[in-house]
């Protein structure tokens, strides 16, 4: 069977749970023929993780130009949409969504490109995903919903229905979101906590029901 050529962003832990990811994929049917990491530490270049290669930095792309699939694997959303932003001048590639055998989604979920959706996720109905998302372990998603781009949902994030998640956004581990909210963009909520009003752009929220603690500038 054809094997499409991948190339994993990143080389830190999450890019290596990304690579389980991809190897439990090809266990359900061989689909990835994953070449190796990406990062641009020079001094890196050459080390083996996990069995796996590090190529080099950006540069491997213009030495090995053709048809490559490439994955973001940077939990940070800032940093993922600079390293995508940097891409984007320089290379193309084509961006596919990477889905765990174990996530069950209904049929009417909408993605965009370069999502990652982590083992045993549940999306449910209605829901709009735009790209460069990352939905980590068991994160249930409600009817409804709409995550823009670059947001980061950290392992057992429950939303629930109606919500809107605006870009860059980063939910913590085990954070809940409760239905009709808002969580503007480029904002924090943190571990544990429970949003039960609209998050304004830009905030760390924190605690049970969630209070803002700080304004990013």
């Amino acid at each position: 069977m054809f094997r499409k050529d991948l190339v994993i962003i990143g080389a830190g832990g999450f890019a290596r749970e990304v690579q389980w990811l991809i190897e439990e994929i090809n266990d359900e049917a061989l689909q990835w023929n994953l070449i190796g990491f990406i990062d641009d530490d020079k001094a890196k270049k050459g080390h083996i993780i996990n069995e796996l290669p590090i190529l080099g930095g950006f540069e491997w792309f213009e030495n090995n130009p053709g048809n490559i699939n490439v994955v973001f694997a940077v939990g940070n959303p800032m940093g993922r949409k600079k390293l995508v932003d940097k891409f984007l001048k320089h290379f193309k590639a084509d961006f596919p969504n990477l889905v765990h055998p174990t996530v069950r989604l209904s049929r009417f979920v909408d993605m965009g490109m370069g999502n990652i959706l982590c083992a045993s996720s549940l999306l449910t109905t209605n829901i709009k995903l735009g790209s460069f998302n990352i939905l980590n372990l068991n994160c249930t998603i409600g009817h409804d919903v709409e995550i823009e781009n670059f947001c980061t949902l950290s392992p057992a994030v429950n939303v629930s229905g109606n919500v809107t998640i605006r870009n860059g956004c980063e939910l913590g581990t085990n954070s809940c979101v409760i239905q009709g909210i808002t969580i503007s963009e480029w904002s924090i909520l943190g571990a544990g906590a429970v949003a039960i009003r609209d998050i304004d752009p830009r905030c760390t929220a924190v605690g049970v029901p969630a209070k803002v603690i700080k304004h990013q500038s």
